[in-house]
C-alpha cells in the first residue's frame, strides 16, 4: 500500500510584528472588520475573519521598531477576501476612502482583482475578489498575472 503524502493542509493563521496595538486593531478591526477575540497580556491581540478561531495575531513590539524594507527578507504583503465581485471591491474601495486609507495599487490577477493600501505600520496589504474558479483549475499558471485593473 502507497504511503498517504504528507502536507500542509491549509495556512492557518499569521502573526505580525507592530509598533503599537492603539493604532493597529482599530485599523484591523474597524477598518478591514475583522472580529477582535481575545487579548495576550498587554502587547497581543488576535482576530478571527469568523470561520477559524483565530486568522490574524498582532504582536506589539516597540513604538521605534523599523518600519518594513523593500530590500529585506520577509513579508511581502497579507491578502484577505472581501468578496465575491467587482461591485463588493468598488463598495469596499469607497470603505477605504471614507477611512482616510490611500490605495496604493490595483490589479488583475486573472483569477482575482485587488487593491492593495497599508496598515498603520506599512504593511502592504492586498484586499481581493476571487474570479471564476475555473481560471486556475483549468490552468494553475493563471495565478502568475498581474494587469491593469479598472473600476
Amino acid at each position: 500500500m502507497k504511503a498517504a503524502r504528507l502536507h500542509a493542509r491549509k495556512l492557518g493563521h499569521a502573526v505580525l510584528k507592530i509598533r503599537s496595538l492603539d493604532a493597529s486593531v482599530p485599523f484591523y478591526r474597524d477598518v478591514l472588520g475583522l472580529n477582535e477575540v481575545a487579548r495576550y497580556g498587554a502587547n497581543m491581540a488576535f482576530f478571527s475573519c469568523g470561520d477559524n478561531h483565530h486568522d490574524l495575531a498582532l504582536l506589539e513590539v516597540s513604538a521605534g521598531a523599523a518600519p518594513p524594507d523593500d530590500r529585506q527578507v520577509g513579508l511581502y504583503h497579507l491578502a484577505f477576501k472581501i468578496g465575491d465581485s467587482l461591485d463588493e471591491l468598488r463598495a469596499f474601495r469607497d470603505h477605504l476612502a471614507a477611512h482616510g486609507v490611500a490605495i496604493v495599487g490595483q490589479a488583475d490577477h486573472r483569477v482575482s482583482q485587488a487593491l492593495y493600501c497599508h496598515d498603520p505600520d506599512g504593511i502592504l496589504i492586498e484586499l481581493y475578489v476571487d474570479a471564476d474558479p475555473a481560471l486556475w483549475r483549468d490552468d494553475p499558471a493563471a495565478v502568475a498575472h498581474v494587469g491593469a485593473l479598472k473600476l
